[in-house]
């Protein structure tokens, strides 16, 4: 990752080259094919990287403004800076973990009821999900010098589909005055394949207005830097017995681009390293099937959602599983399309009352 974007374009161009069905040299050799070829069954996926710093940011404009009006108001939904920076906080790496991985429920300070003063101790009661997706850094930065935003897409070396599992309870008691901490560090799922930007360049398509206000000059960009990218998010509630679909959301709905996220992250001179990750925050749509949290499709709990066998949900209990997935070129007209994978976990029990 660290050795540039000629070096993965090349290294790119020859796997595709060996694995193409006009080439001899794989398609004609039994043997080899053997031991090139692992069936998906038999292997166990890992993280992708060795991650050493995460950065989760705030992007979502309909994220935000939907979150706004809950807590603040339609007249204040948005704060003054947030059509300025691509907001974002500093998560925790430790807690990175590879889709399929159990998340264990947890514990931590919040409110008992709306109106109280003392927070109690116990297991979160309003543990939800976060559809996101998230970049790694191959090549990094100085300590000291930014990265160009003309420049910033040579060193994202590719994306993966992130859930950033939140504790909302357990956030909001606590987020005031430095933000997220224990509502968020328990644990964020990734999908164990990184697609290079190279592959995903087709798929390339002009994202949100951004005139008024235009963003200062070192995020403006005159290229289209937004992904058609289609994701969705499945639950399977502990009683049923199959996924069912709660959301059918798009990258390109990001206010902020992955390229002006990591321009933002290195103008004040902070040194980016090989398989560092950031991620985009909450992705919504302008629909309510679109968003991409419990909290806004159930509106903070006021609107459950019905599975089959008449199965309830405002936020996740124990046992429900989670799985994300996401396709570039469903839709489009170059005869393919692109997967990620899947970003799944399931819900265990808390151990701490």
């Amino acid at each position: 990752m660290s050795l540039g974007r000629p070096v993965w374009k090349a290294t790119r161009l020859a796997i595709q080259e060996l694995l193409s069905k006009d080439n001899a040299k794989l398609r004609d050799n039994s043997e080899l094919l053997q031991k090139v070829l692992v069936p998906l069954t038999e292997v166990k996926m890992h993280l992708p990287a060795k991650i050493g710093d995460y950065t989760d940011f705030y992007c979502s404009r309909e994220h935000a403004t939907n979150v706004g009006i809950m807590f603040r108001g339609k007249d204040n939904a948005l704060q003054p800076n947030w059509l300025h920076i691509p907001v974002g906080y500093h998560g925790r790496a430790s807690s990175v973990v590879v889709s399929g991985t159990d998340i264990r429920r947890p514990a931590g300070q919040k409110l008992p009821a709306k109106d109280a003063k003392e927070p109690v101790f116990g297991p979160s009661g309003r543990l939800d999900i976060e559809l996101e997706v998230g970049w790694f850094v191959g090549k990094g930065n100085n300590l000291g010098e930014r990265i160009d935003i003309n420049d910033a897409q040579d060193h994202i070396f590719g994306l993966v589909l992130v859930n950033d599992w939140s504790a909302r309870d357990i956030q909001a008691w606590e987020y005031v005055p430095l933000g997220p901490f224990l509502g968020k560090s328990f644990g964020t799922s990734i999908s164990p394949w990184i697609v290079t930007m190279d592959a995903l360049e087709p798929f390339l398509i002009s994202g949100p207005n951004q005139e008024s206000p235009k963003p200062l000059p070192y995020l403006q960009e005159n290229k289209p830097s937004a992904y058609d990218i289609n994701l969705q998010v499945q639950i399977k509630p502990a009683e049923n017995s199959k996924f069912e679909t709660v959301s059918n959301s798009n990258l390109k709905h990001m206010y902020w681009s992955v390229t002006q996220q990591l321009a933002h992250h290195t103008v004040n001179g902070c040194n980016m390293r090989p398989g560092d990750m950031g991620a985009t925050g909450t992705i919504s749509g302008p629909e309510k099937g679109s968003y991409g949290s419990l909290l806004e499709i159930t509106w903070s709990g006021k609107d459950k959602i019905t599975f089959e066998n008449g199965v309830e949900r405002t936020f996740l209990q124990d046992g429900d599983e989670v799985k994300i997935t996401g396709q570039a070129g469903k839709d489009s007209t170059l005869g393919y399309q692109i997967g990620f994978g899947e970003c799944s976990g399931k819900i265990l029990p808390c151990l701490y009352q």
